[in-house]
């Protein structure tokens, strides 16, 4: 049996933009689009849940199976962003301003789920977007549960739980492939999954802060997290191999690094993601001139 809800946000709500940064590339098995419909495997804090959302008009259709299925379809306003707060944004910068006039200013939304942010986060560490979705649909579809509801027809499964992450052996990470590194910090998270769920709903900094005291953790991957699942519009990825440049390339037509684009905006908190987000929108990316970084070949295939 399913359970079903239609939300109203009362805001402007584009599906596929608002969802976009919880799909982890092309072939995610916890995320797939068919047809009109969205469909996500969560395991929520009541149970594993499958969730399909579809737009009409200015109204989201959501309809939920399994033990969760109360507790995601209750958070999907805050899915939808209805805890943001893009209003509160002004400046007068002229390059935002006439931004602002082509778009709407960008609405976050939140899962209220940190592990299922944390772990693939953990594994885009330093790697190729293709190393870090490879590792992470394989870790999925080998110790990964089957979606509750038709999500198992579709081929959706659940990340695993902490306990069995904490029972993948050395050997099966390598094979994912997931290095070393990479790995031991997904099970330091696991050993202390409770403490890290009980983040939820705290403020930013003191999230960084307790994030960060656990090794292999560090500003970008806590960032990554703050977006996702607390929908901080002031979370900025720091450390990213592109943002920094893009937005250079935007504004000045030339790449910045990581402390020029401090500078640019610290003005701007704490809305401080907000404002690259709406950059992405009005530029884009830079042009892709260079060499790209090539995936490692150390690791099994």
């Amino acid at each position: 049996m399913s359970e079903q809800r239609t939300v109203r946000p009362g805001h402007a709500v584009g599906l596929a933009a608002m969802l976009r940064p919880l799909r982890r590339g092309p072939g995610d098995p916890t995320y797939k689009i068919i047809g009109e419909d969205h469909w996500r495997a969560m395991r929520t804090p009541q149970g594993p849940a499958t969730l399909r959302l579809r737009q009409r008009g200015t109204d989201v259709e959501a309809e939920a199976w399994g033990a969760g299925a109360e507790w995601a379809l209750t958070h999907v306003p805050a899915l939808l962003g209805a805890d943001d707060r893009p209003e509160e944004f002004h400046t007068d910068d002229p390059v935002l301003m006439t931004l602002m006039e082509r778009f709407e200013v960008p609405r976050f939304g939140r899962t209220g789920l940190v592990m299922e942010a944390l772990v693939p986060a953990i594994l885009e560490q330093k790697v190729t977007s293709t190393e870090a979705f490879r590792g992470f649909g394989n870790l999925v579809r080998r110790f990964g549960e089957v979606a509750p509801g038709p999500g198992a027809d579709h081929g959706l499964r659940l990340q695993p739980s902490p306990e069995r992450l904490r029972t993948v052996p050395s050997w099966e990470w390598l094979r994912l492939p997931v290095d070393h590194a990479r790995s031991k910090t997904v099970l330091q998270t696991a050993r202390v999954a409770p403490a890290i769920e009980r983040t939820a709903g705290l403020p930013g900094e003191e999230v960084e802060r307790r994030l960060t005291t656990i090794p292999g953790i560090g500003e970008w991957t806590v960032a990554e997290v703050r977006q996702r699942a607390f929908g901080d519009p002031d979370a900025v990825s720091f450390g990213d191999y592109h943002v920094a440049k893009d937005v250079g390339w935007a504004l000045t037509n030339e790449p910045w690094d990581d402390e020029q684009l401090r500078d640019y905006l610290e003005r701007f908190r704490p809305h401080r993601a907000r404002v690259i987000t709406l950059i992405y929108r009005g530029a884009g990316k830079r042009p892709r001139r260079g060499p790209r970084m090539s995936p490692r070949t150390h690791l099994p295939r």
